[in-house]
């Protein structure tokens, strides 16, 4: 896979990485946290670049892109993403969010309405009571030292400063650990299409995915036989379920054509 091309564009004073590949209708892709756009999507690229144009963006503090030493948050990766896709002249598209991307892009379905096609929500949460039990006890006792090994090296691969890690490990943990609940108004004012993904074993409650599925107006949901995001790539271990991967993307590509 080799991308169409690549940059950074400037949005409220930092630099933010881009890929684009193929060629279509527009498809962004936000990652999770702690992580990097093409990391967390390269299995959906290879399945999708030959019918979608997709716009891979490494959010604030991630990957490639600039740090800021404020505390993150989700509207202010909204933002950053729309600015982003301004800067490149995209002026309607379709969103995928992962994990924390997913909560992200629910934002942007909510603050930038006439500027969204479809939205995929992977893995989001929107209440804190929608984290599986021990989540937030598990964060407070978080420490850098035990950051799952796949991130740390997949950040410092490509931007390899400790620095930069510690900074990033830093604003996405106290972001979850601050987590506040999302006002049930903001979904019941999406009007765009969305499509719910999670996983049965995930580290979001199935129940809490229900819950949105009837609070979002145009919602459809799948819940897959899968853990935090291995339905789309490898898991934890490196393991990549092509199968598994192969019917989800099946799914999205039907949403999103249909």
């Amino acid at each position: 896979m080799n991308s169409k091309s690549n940059g950074y564009i400037n949005a409220d004073n930092i630099n933010l990485y881009f890929e684009i590949y193929g060629e279509g209708k527009p498809l962004v892709l936000i990652h999770g946290g702690g992580s990097s756009g093409f990391y967390d999507f390269e299995e959906t690229i290879k399945r999708l670049e030959n019918e979608f144009q997709l716009i891979v963006i490494d959010l604030q503090n991630h990957g490639r892109s600039g740090h800021r030493n404020i505390p993150e948050t989700f509207e202010q990766d909204a933002k950053d993403v729309m600015s982003v896709l301004e800067q490149l002249h995209i002026s309607k598209a379709s969103f995928f969010g992962f994990s924390n991307g997913a909560t992200t892009v629910l934002h942007i379905a909510h603050l930038f309405q006439d500027q969204v096609e479809k939205i995929i929500a992977a893995s989001g949460v929107t209440k804190r009571s929608g984290m599986v039990d021990g989540f937030f006890e598990g964060m407070s006792k978080a420490s850098i030292d035990n950051m799952m090994q796949k991130l740390k090296d997949n950040f410092l691969k490509i931007n390899p400063n400790e620095n930069l890690l510690k900074n990033m490990f830093d604003k996405d943990s106290r972001r979850m650990m601050n987590f506040q609940d999302i006002n049930d108004e903001v979904l019941k004012s999406i009007k765009n299409p969305v499509f719910l993904i999670a996983g049965d074993r995930d580290v979001i409650k199935s129940q809490h995915i229900v819950e949105m599925n009837q609070l979002i107006p145009h919602s459809r949901l799948m819940i897959l036989p899968a853990g935090h995001g291995n339905y789309m790539m490898a898991d934890e271990n490196g393991n990549v379920d092509a199968e598994l991967i192969d019917f989800t993307i099946s799914q999205i590509r039907k949403f999103l054509n249909t």
